[in-house]
């Protein structure tokens, strides 16, 4: 049966007399369980707002077992040999909107080819979102490239761009905006600059199958997009990931550098075999199987994870110290590949973040605290030591980015307030929600008790 599609505007304008009235007839506080509101917190040895679990991921689809079964029996296992990455990509093409898709081993094999292909190559400079997973620079330091970090919209999660046009140096050759936890950058101002700098946008989707801004999809507005299939996220195959595109040229050079180099396309006929540099970044044709199956959920789920969002937008915003992401300008749907909000430890009279999520999750709410402030962990300093760096970049340079790093507040300040709700919990009952929103109420009703 088709599944209808549901937008953040459209769910809105459809529920929200619903939802008022499920505000109304769930007055805070409650706590959840029966037999009267527990006035002692968790932490401090009370009963819990919830003792259920959450469903587990991934999601096995028996449907699928017969297929993949005759797949693994075939030895058909690589897809030169098959036809599931080629169907896979046929299909996701569809789903997300774009002209092309290419099926790669990794959300970062993406990244790679993406950044290789916009010819990224040593000594350039790449400006990309620090609020982020690690992958996002990793990738540009595998290009011998320096990842420099515009701040970050505390209420959006993402890069702030109008923080972008103060980091284009002369070195300057991409812009790789993150569409982090499925929440979508501000694209159309991203776009601008780079259209008027003469920068190509990657756009870093790996969290945001199916988020939409400016009524298109993730990962198909910029130059180029990126998606990963790693087994947390929402369409699973325990690795994997995808390049998408409308320009043919870019996504023949794509193919080619994912596939050991090999000419691709009608942008490439008539070229000697391994024409271009390349890498072996294929998928292989069981993740693609996986992909086939875990795609005919992807719509309801992405449905199901908005409604529960949208009821906690409305719920959570009304506690003090919690204030929930907001879309970027321009953006209509988050995919929730994580929930995000921030917390305010000042309303809770000054109770640390930690102890906050402890407490939360002593409640039986599993939380995350998003993102720190990795430019600090080591990592980039290890690789702008290497004799390598040094040689591509001056130390005057490299001086001025690591005093850069050290002047991000926004983005400083977001790793400190920042809290999540994981994906598969937003695919629970809406009692399960009144769970979360009742166990962070009860938290501020008590907060004394952990003073």
């Amino acid at each position: 049966m088709k599944t209808k599609r549901v937008t953040r505007r459209k769910f809105i304008a459809s529920s929200s007399a619903g939802a008022a009235g499920a505000l109304l007839s769930n007055p805070l506080p409650v706590f959840g369980s029966a037999g009267g509101a527990a006035t002692e917190l968790a932490l401090k040895g009370g009963k819990p707002v919830r003792t259920a679990d959450w469903l587990s991921w991934p999601v096995w689809d028996p449907e699928a077992e017969k297929p993949m079964l005759e797949l693994l029996r075939s030895g058909d296992w690589y897809r030169g040999d098959g036809m599931q990455c080629k169907e896979f990509e046929k299909r996701y093409a569809g789903l997300i909107g774009a002209r092309r898709v290419i099926a790669t081993a990794s959300g970062s094999a993406a990244l790679i080819a993406s950044l290789q292909v916009m010819g990224i190559d040593a000594g350039d400079e790449v400006i990309v979102s620090p609020y982020t997973f690690i992958a996002s620079y990793n990738v540009i330091f595998d290009r011998h490239a320096l990842p420099v970090f515009a701040d970050t919209d505390q209420e959006t999660f993402t890069i702030n761009p109008h923080k972008i046009e103060e980091k284009i140096t002369d070195r300057t050759k991409a812009i790789l905006p993150v569409h982090i936890f499925g929440l979508p950058a501000d694209m159309n101002r991203i776009l601008a600059i780079g259209e008027k700098h003469n920068l190509p946008v990657i756009e870093d989707a790996c969290q945001a199958w199916l988020a939409e801004y400016d009524g298109k999809m993730c990962g198909t507005l910029g130059d180029l997009g990126c998606f990963s299939f790693q087994n947390s996220k929402h369409i699973p195959s325990g690795e994997g990931g995808a390049i998408s595109g409308n320009n043919d040229e870019l996504m023949d050079r794509a193919f080619a550098y994912h596939n050991c180099g090999r000419p691709h396309g009608r942008s490439m006929a008539g070229m000697k075999e391994n024409p271009v540099r390349g890498s072996n970044r294929r998928m292989t044709e069981v993740q693609a199987g996986l992909l086939l199956s875990q795609m005919r959920r992807a719509r309801s789920d992405a449905d199901k994870r908005l409604e529960n969002a949208l009821y906690l937008d409305a719920r959570l915003k009304e506690i003090p110290g919690i204030i929930p992401y907001k879309l970027s300008d321009g953006a209509t749907r988050s995919s929730y590949h994580f929930y995000p909000f921030r917390y305010k430890k000042e309303l809770f009279d000054g109770l640390s973040r930690q102890k906050f999520m402890a407490a939360l999750r002593a409640e039986g709410i599993p939380c995350y605290p998003g993102y720190g402030r990795q430019y600090f962990d080591g990592l980039i300093e290890e690789a702008i030591s290497s004799s390598g760096y040094k040689r591509l970049f001056s130390p005057e340079r490299l001086k001025r980015y690591r005093e850069e790093l050290h002047h991000l507040p926004d983005n400083d300040q977001l790793t400190e307030e920042a809290v999540a709700l994981f994906q598969n919990m937003m695919l629970a009952e809406r009692s399960d929600m009144d769970d979360i929103v009742n166990a962070v109420q009860k938290i501020y009703t008590y907060r004394k008790q952990l003073l």
